[in-house]
């Protein structure tokens, strides 16, 4: 039985790992075509604004892994298929009138909104990214019809339409920033243009959401899910345990999305801050949305099927293995980020209207990212815990107060006059947002893990920490080896020699911390390398 499960968990976690790594790769040329055509002028800065609570909603409701995806895998995945159709046709209803009656206040009350998110932004960029809200507004109903249908499909064991369908909006993306390119050509960055461009990239994005809503369509109707009807079943027994699980759950990802808007609060007053979050973004979401759907999709339903009194110890193995895994995997990615900040963003980035200033602010971002990686990933699998057990209200709590703590913390460490009482003597600058959140997140986990281990009647804390503090050694090992070569090797100028700093710089540091994982018998680290090697001897 369990090398069955062991089994079925690879083999999802291939297909979803190929599927992330098809979008991760299309939103990655997305980045690099809006960083080209607009660096981090009025276009793009607006956008970041505009798209705040738009994409909120896409990310929150729509997003794989988000409260509506895990609710809905955590119940029907337990359920026949002819009663996850009527589920799923109930929420759609209530749901759709409840979205689009948001969609409805996002059009009429985009300028109040924008001043709520951005107080300190000039008037033409609010001006813009009013604009660009209204025509994004109505990807509040398509982000929870995303985000039911989605969890359906995974519940049905679909996995390959969930992962390649945020490819959808990046092409959109690349298609309306290149029509507008063929239209203005280098001329899309002056300021005359920039309302043009905001409108572009406010619609390109709108058209990208309902081709990821178009995508699944077919494969609702060949599982069976697919009821294109009004449901008003509230008290159906699944639609309210959907709603017990996804109603604090949704709660809980919202608290942690206002945090965003309390770091575009403290940035609206630093000049491109904005858009170099959402550069330095993308750098940390490209790997992280492709580790984190690998390891947390095949191992929610996982978490689900052991949540029985008898099934305790393997629960606690599986949440082991997620832990471990998240944390051999972002230990190194976030010391390579800290190593090879500068060349990774000159390398991705530096071309068109992106100059050096720009790459310079991104530069600090991604560093001060790199050091919250494992915080981030290991977050998420102690949440996907607690959903399995039935439990959202205890991440929402959290949440809450983690809302408090990122005002506290953005006070603290942005530079700057605000609101919130005289500055204190940090000043970190736009990296401080970052650092701000990097803080929450290790509380949040620290404090999860304290819960999880009272709720399941002890976990064995202190052999994970001690494993957890041999891989953190490791990885900065990996991280010296890594900057001692990028620094001290004279590397050519050119888009070629920026990419060989990169890689082999990478690479021997990636190589490096999986022979000490291996030498320090990390059992998670074992296992990658003779999957790795036995891969390799094959071919």
């Amino acid at each position: 039985m369990a090398a069955l499960m062991a089994g079925s968990l690879k083999r999802i976690a291939l297909v979803v790992t190929v599927g992330t790594l098809f979008s991760k790769f299309g939103g990655l040329v997305r980045q690099l075509v809006i960083a080209a055509a607009f660096g981090v002028g009025a276009a793009y800065d607006a956008y970041n604004y505009a798209y705040v609570l738009p994409g909120f909603l896409l990310i929150l409701l729509g997003g794989i892994n988000g409260p509506f995806h895990s609710a809905m895998v955590s119940v029907l995945s337990r359920r026949p298929r002819n009663e996850g159709a009527h589920i799923l046709a109930t929420l759609n209803t209530t749901v759709s009138a409840l979205l689009l009656a948001v969609t409805v206040v996002l059009v009429l009350a985009a300028g109040p909104l924008i001043t709520l998110v951005g107080p300190g932004l000039p008037p033409e960029l609010h001006r813009i990214a009013v604009v660009q809200l209204q025509v994004m507004a109505p990807m509040a109903l398509l982000a929870g019809l995303i985000g039911l249908g989605f969890g359906s499909l995974n519940a049905a064991d679909e996995f390959w339409i969930p992962a390649i369908s945020p490819l959808m909006s990046s092409l959109a993306l690349i298609v309306g920033v290149g029509l507008l390119w063929w239209q203005l050509g280098s001329a899309i960055a002056l300021p005359e243009h920039a309302l043009w461009g905001g409108v572009v990239l406010a619609l390109a994005t709108l058209v990208g959401a309902g081709l990821q809503w178009l995508l699944q369509l077919p494969a609702l109707i060949r599982q069976r899910l697919a009821r294109f009807k009004l449901s008003w079943d509230w008290r159906h027994p699944g639609v309210q345990e959907v709603w017990q699980v996804m109603g604090p759950a949704t709660l809980s990802s919202g608290m942690l999305q206002i945090n965003v808007f309390t770091d575009l609060f403290f940035a609206s007053g630093i000049l491109g801050a904005a858009a170099g979050l959402g550069y330095a973004n993308l750098l940390v979401q490209t790997p992280l949305g492709l580790i984190s759907n690998a390891l947390l999709v095949p191992l929610l339903p996982t978490f689900s099927r052991l949540t029985a009194p008898e099934d305790r110890p393997q629960l606690i193995a599986r949440i082991r293995q997620g832990l471990m895994l998240s944390t051999a995997s972002m230990l190194p990615l976030g010391a390579l980020f800290l190593a090879l900040a500068a060349p990774i963003v000159a390398l991705v980035y530096e071309r068109g209207a992106f100059d050096a200033q720009a790459a310079q602010l991104v530069t600090g971002l991604l560093m001060a990212y790199g050091i919250g990686m494992p915080a981030y990933l290991g977050r998420d699998v102690l949440v996907r815990v607690f959903y399995a057990l039935g439990d959202g209200t205890t991440p929402f709590r959290l949440s809450m107060a983690g809302i408090g703590l990122n005002v506290l913390f953005d006070w603290a460490l942005v530079g700057g006059p605000s609101p919130w009482g005289p500055q204190l003597p940090f000043n970190f600058g736009a990296p401080g947002l970052v650092l701000a959140t990097v803080l929450i997140n290790a509380l949040t986990c620290l404090a999860l893990l304290l819960l999880l281990q009272q709720r399941l009647g002890g976990l064995p804390l202190r052999s994970w920490g001690y494993d957890a503090l041999r891989l953190t050694a490791a990885a900065a090992l990996a991280g010296v080896v890594a900057w001692g070569l990028s620094a001290t090797v004279h590397w050519p100028s050119s888009l070629i020699g920026r990419g060989l700093q990169v890689a082999l710089s990478a690479g021997v540091g990636g190589v490096l911390f999986a022979l000490c994982g291996q030498a320090l018998g990390i059992a998670e680290v074992v296992e990658i390398n003779q999957v790795v090697a036995r891969r390799i001897t094959r071919r």
